[in-house]
């Protein structure tokens, strides 16, 4: 879904950490939130983020 290469630049724009992938998600566990991925495309806006739950 997501190519390796965009997932390893990818960072969260909240806190500037690492993410990850899982499933249509992409999670920041340091701030537990998660961005969606709509198309394919990552929405890496804070506004779009949801908390983990």
């Amino acid at each position: 879904m997501i190519d390796k290469e965009l997932l390893e630049i990818l960072a969260c724009p909240k806190c500037k950490g690492d993410v990850r992938l899982e499933g249509d998600k992409i999670i920041c566990d340091n701030c537990r939130i998660y961005y969606p991925i709509e198309d394919g495309i990552p929405i890496m806006l804070i506004e779009e983020a949801k908390p983990l739950g």
